[in-house]
């Protein structure tokens, strides 16, 4: 090998040497097959699932098997969608159930590419941390034989010692937040060690946000409750009206707290193109925490939930509940309640039932049971509508159509509480023999033939809200996570890692030659521009010789460098 030869390699090893760990990134294998043996092929594997691409490529697996999640129904959050679409797809629903699509999230194959993401991530974040601080605890490399060789180059020659510039150079550099020690005739400087640090810290808050998101999902429970003004709910899965939660959710894990439904206000556009659309719904109540918590008033709004722990209660729904008394043909108060109606339109049109189940005797005293359709405008526009003309309690009018029989409540099959089952069922009969029906204004009374009995539509007109209660104990952590993730990311692109190298020696006739160089990770503008910013504040320090023209204010490439 000739002179030039050898000298030129001592050159690259000198800068692979000063550009090397720049990075944390593991070393990516270059695809070379593995050693024989069953040792040989697991590192092989370990080392392929740990690799960067691969744990990008499961991520974007992940994205996209979430895609199904949210176009097809879930068995978790709405069991009657998912009937509704066997039945309306016979044959794409059988391969649905093979494939996992009814449950993706808890499925096979999804939980196996969760699975993976998590360990690739665990496999590219402990090397790559352990790596970073042996970097903190070590020391910038050593300046390479020939700076000139680094893109960012500067040099001038000076009367100042060697020893001075140097001890000036460590200085400033220290100044300016560098990590600097003299390693012989030259100063090392580094900067920027908060990009790796930002790039572990979103690897790490992906890994968080897993966890978060699997523990959202094992231990999350969602549930509503419809409760009328002047009822309360208590946060225990008897109370609930419809419930759902994760598979390892115990009901202990629920949260202590009950709260009452003081009163509800809603208030609408009066006029306008938008006569009726809601401007506020509000739900005073009053809550307390534990068996022994202090009451505590709290106004729930939309998107205003009330917070206890981990729990969240969201007002959702609203409709009207008029009050009803039922008396029999004896005139004895058999029932009297606010009975919830369902809204059917944006002017909560409403229908629902009344049940009259026990101590109802009709005229000649045998025991009976009431089915009672109601169908609730809050503003009755007159004559033949049937559809409310706003949502507020302008003009209410109650139609009843009342019916007695068997309501099939003693058969022990569950049934709706808003519709009624007229099978064992026989309708009142008018003065036509036409099925009774009747409008009812506030305070009005509807007689039931045959002196049966009387239903009466009290001027009380109650308001009921529904509240979904969820409760997810990971949404803090996914919460930080994702903002960590975000300014780990931030830091990763924004912030360069980057060194600095300052030479003095003295030359053959006795001047000083000064010598300053920039490397960074990648090509950048901010590396010639702080070195030149440097090379001219160290200028300052150290002038110029006599005779000579060097202008160290401007770092330029390096002869030879890319431009």
């Amino acid at each position: 090998m000739s002179d030039t030869e050898t000298e030129q390699s001592q050159d690259q090893e000198g800068l692979g040497a000063a550009g090397s760990q720049l990075s944390t990134a593991p070393q990516e294998d270059t695809g070379a097959l593995p050693g024989l043996g069953v040792i040989g092929w697991v590192r092989w594997f370990w080392r392929q699932l740990t690799s960067m691409r691969v744990a990008l490529l499961l991520l974007l697996l992940l994205s996209l098997g979430a895609i199904p999640g949210s176009l097809i129904p879930q068995t978790g959050a709405d069991a009657g969608k998912v009937e509704a679409f066997r039945a309306a797809h016979t044959t794409l629903a059988p391969l649905y159930d093979k494939l996992g699509l009814f449950h993706v999230y808890s499925s096979v194959w999804f939980s196996a590419i969760y699975i993976l993401l998590f360990v690739s991530l665990i496999g590219c974040i402990v090397p790559r941390t352990w790596q970073f601080i042996g970097q903190l605890r070590g020391r910038p490399p050593g300046a390479p034989r020939r700076l000139d060789r680094l893109p960012a180059y500067t040099t001038w020659r000076t009367t100042a010692d060697p020893e001075q510039v140097r001890a000036d150079a460590l200085a400033l550099l220290k100044k300016r937040r560098f990590r600097a020690h003299t390693a012989g005739d030259a100063v090392a400087a580094e900067k920027g060690y908060l990009r790796e640090l930002g790039n572990l810290a979103f690897h790490i808050a992906l890994i968080v946000l897993l966890i978060a998101f699997a523990s959202g999902q094992l231990f999350k429970s969602d549930g509503t409750k419809l409760v009328v003004e002047g009822d309360g709910f208590s946060n225990a899965l008897p109370m609930y009206d419809d419930f759902k939660s994760g598979s390892l959710f115990r009901n202990d894990d629920l949260v202590p707290f009950s709260f009452d439904l003081k009163d509800f206000k809603g208030t609408y556009e009066l006029s306008g193109p938008n006569r009726g659309t809601p401007r506020t719904y509000e739900a005073k109540i009053d809550y307390s925490v534990g068996a022994d918590g202090k009451t505590r008033a709290k106004t729930v709004q939309v998107n205003q939930p009330l917070k206890i722990d981990d729990s969240k209660v969201y007002l959702v729904s609203h409709g009207y509940a008029p009050v009803i008394t039922v008396r029999d043909g004896k005139g004895k108060v058999v029932y009297k309640d606010a009975v919830p109606l369902l809204p059917l339109d944006g002017n909560v049109t409403s229908q629902g039932v009344i049940k009259v189940m026990d101590g109802y005797h009709d005229a000649e005293g045998r025991y009976d049971q009431l089915g009672i359709r109601a169908f609730f405008l809050p503003t009755y526009g007159g004559g033949a509508s049937v559809l409310s003309q706003f949502p507020a309690l302008l003009n209410p009018v109650l139609n009843l159509e009342p019916y007695h029989g068997d309501l099939g409540v003693n058969s022990g099959l569950p049934q709706s509480v808003y519709q009624l089952d007229k099978k064992h069922m026989k309708g009142f009969k008018d003065a036509q023999g036409k099925q009774l029906r009747a409008n009812l204004k506030p305070g009005q009374t509807m007689k039931l033939p045959g002196g049966a009995g009387t239903v009466t539509f009290e001027k009380d007109v109650k308001e009921w809200a529904g509240f979904q209660i969820v409760q997810e104990p990971g949404g803090a952590w996914a919460l930080g996570g994702a903002v960590a993730a975000i300014l780990g990311l931030a830091a990763s692109l924004f912030i360069q890692r980057r060194r600095i190298w300052v030479r003095a020696v003295r030359g053959a006739d006795g001047v000083t030659v000064v010598e300053m160089a920039g490397l960074g990770r990648s090509e950048s503008a901010k590396v010639p521009e702080e070195l030149g910013d440097l090379a001219g504040t160290l200028y300052d320090r150290a002038p110029g010789a006599p005779g000579t023209h060097e202008d160290a204010s401007h770092a330029v490439p390096a002869e030879g460098a890319e431009q």
